[in-house]
């Protein structure tokens, strides 16, 4: 069984920052790529950033040039780095992992930026 732990959530103020981290734990698996999601209030959940393990990003475009993702496959840890943040970012943000065979999913961390 693999679980993935997110910390890092918390209230902001519009233009702050915050570092999500995420760390699987349990089964010995290989991670093809690990990433975050998000999901605001009656939206859909939607992809924020994924990185695969040969280091290669894909952003959305919503958080494009404000926010970095980063892994350490060592530790099987994924971060997310975010920058200028502003009200819209809102939301729950889940961690996302992905094997050959499935997918998990973390609990997920709210992240809230307000003034």
């Amino acid at each position: 069984q693999v679980q993935l732990v997110e910390s890092g959530g918390g209230l902001v103020q519009p233009g702050g920052s915050l570092r999500l981290s995420c760390a699987a734990s349990g089964t010995i698996v290989h991670f093809n790529a690990m990433g975050w999601y998000r999901q605001a209030p009656g939206k859909q959940r939607e992809l924020v950033a994924l990185i695969n393990s040969g280091g290669i990003t894909n952003y959305a475009d919503s958080v494009k040039g404000r926010s970095t993702i980063s892994r350490d496959n060592a530790k099987d840890t994924v971060y997310l780095q975010m920058n200028s943040l502003k009200p819209e970012d809102t939301a729950v943000y889940y961690c996302n992992a992905l094997t050959s065979i499935r997918a998990y999913w973390g609990q997920g961390t709210q992240v809230i930026v307000s003034s």
